[in-house]
């Protein structure tokens, strides 16, 4: 279906409510959501209890944060018709939310805009309706002890690399799992994080709007680390816990279209921090510090800081595709796979990195499209989670010259007659050999307190 004729048609989203209730055993968040003649939508959250010392959750405060997770939430199930009218039953924006919740929407959704042929300005894409009651507590400043961290893993290499940047700061943090992935929580233990120190949330979507999905009605990525921003800040407070420590890195703020705002990763960029760290600050005061780690530092080096993390090798998944699987696997087909593969691969090729993914992916013709669509030769950078054409090309740079020198683990396998894999081959022939120096750059563009870069330059110099 059509976004305009999905829009008239259906004209009004409604955000009626949301409820916590909880048990011995966990906390649990349902959402009410609809879509005016055509559905209704329920959404839940549950997050594990386990022996974490949760405090009070009957408060003003952390119903409000539970309103505002809710907008995050609530953008799964508004774009399935994008309703110009966005009323909300169960809490109040000011002017200044309104227009902060509008650019989340469409910027968050920039990806799903493009997809879905969406040419619609940012004004004129959502209007936010308030019929509900204020839970901002005005000027006041809770007063609350907040001490340690929150340190949310993927699974990948990136938040592995922050874990053990902080390994020796254990004691009074907690790592932060959604979904409950067997591998998130691997990485969680094999950094040493006992079960009792793990944060399991799970999220269920509403079946009506995968039924939706399959009738034809609009889909596409939604800005879900946005969801992880208010949903860390609040288990972070609730917790008692001063900092929530990410793992995105500068590749980030790279748009996927060229001169245009289109960003998959857009939730993940340091305008995005700053937007957030800003919101919080001005509406909910509670004392959580949000930022990320890896800001200043790039995806090429944090693969050559993971390169040395043995103990991870065997565990990291960051396969979108793989990770609908059970187990977790790198299905070796999609972007995200080639990107990881290409980015690890100056320090890890061959056999280590055929050993992690189970086949030499620069020997996949079928590949080509998608390595000259990351190499920066395409219409478009693939809409997933990688880094930037620099550093890909760098990446591929680097390999191909390390064959080619015969500076490579297995090099008795290669020799001056042998060819180079098909895509490094093909690269070689088409591309442009980088000539920058990449390991090295660091961004002063961060929001890291001081002890904590103090610990990240460190373990830098090491």
């Amino acid at each position: 279906m059509k976004y305009e004729e999905l829009k008239n048609t259906y004209k009004t989203f409604i955000y009626h409510q949301y409820e916590i209730k909880e048990d011995d055993n966990n906390i649990y968040i349902q959402y009410h959501f609809e879509i005016e003649h055509l559905s209704e939508f329920y959404s839940h959250l549950m997050i594990a209890k386990k022996q974490l010392c949760f405090q009070a959750i009957d408060t003003n405060f952390v119903r409000n944060m539970v309103f505002h997770l809710g907008m995050v939430e609530a953008i799964s199930y508004f774009k399935a018709t994008c309703s110009p009218q966005f009323i909300i039953k169960c809490g109040k924006l000011d002017a200044f939310q309104a227009k902060w919740f509008q650019k989340l929407y469409y910027l968050g959704l920039s990806e799903f805009r493009y997809r879905n042929h969406i040419a619609v300005a940012q004004k004129d894409f959502v209007t936010f309706i308030s019929e509900g009651e204020d839970l901002t507590q005005d000027n006041i400043k809770v007063q609350k002890k907040l001490e340690g961290m929150i340190i949310p893993i993927g699974g990948g290499k990136d938040s592995n690399v922050t874990l053990d940047i902080l390994k020796h700061d254990q004691a009074n943090s907690l790592a932060f799992c959604i979904g409950s992935k067997k591998v998130s929580i691997e990485c969680a233990k094999i950094a040493g994080f006992e079960d009792s120190q793990i944060i399991e949330v799970n999220r269920k979507i509403d079946k009506r709007l995968l039924d939706l999905n399959q009738k034809g009605f609009l889909n596409g990525h939604t800005p879900f680390s946005a969801l992880l921003a208010f949903l860390t800040y609040m288990i972070a407070y609730i917790l008692g816990k001063k900092y929530v420590v990410l793992s995105n890195e500068d590749s980030a703020n790279e748009t996927n279209v060229k001169g245009e705002n289109i960003n998959h990763q857009y939730s993940k960029t340091l305008a995005f921090e700053n937007d957030f760290r800003e919101y919080v600050e001005k509406y909910f005061k509670g004392g959580v510090e949000y930022f990320s780690l890896l800001r200043p530092i790039s995806e090429i080096q944090i693969a050559m800081l993971f390169s040395k993390l043995e103990q991870y090798h065997s565990v990291f998944k960051s396969c979108n595709v793989g990770s609908k699987t059970e187990p977790w696997k790198w299905c070796c087909h999609c972007p995200k796979c080639l990107f990881v593969f290409i980015i690890l691969s100056p320090f890890l090729y061959k056999e280590k990195l055929v050993t992690i993914f189970g086949e030499d992916l620069f020997e996949r013709e079928d590949l080509l499209n998608t390595f000259i669509e990351l190499c920066g030769y395409g219409e478009i950078k693939p809409f997933e989670c990688v880094g930037t054409f620099s550093e890909v090309r760098y990446a591929v740079t680097k390999t191909i010259e390390n064959i080619e020198k015969g500076n490579i683990q297995d090099e008795k396998q290669y020799n001056d007659n042998q060819k180079l894999p098909f895509l490094l081959q093909y690269y070689k022939t088409h591309g442009v050999f980088s000539k920058e120096k990449l390991l090295n750059n660091y961004s002063k563009q961060h929001n890291i307190p001081k002890p904590f870069e103090d610990k990240l330059l460190s373990y830098l110099k090491k």
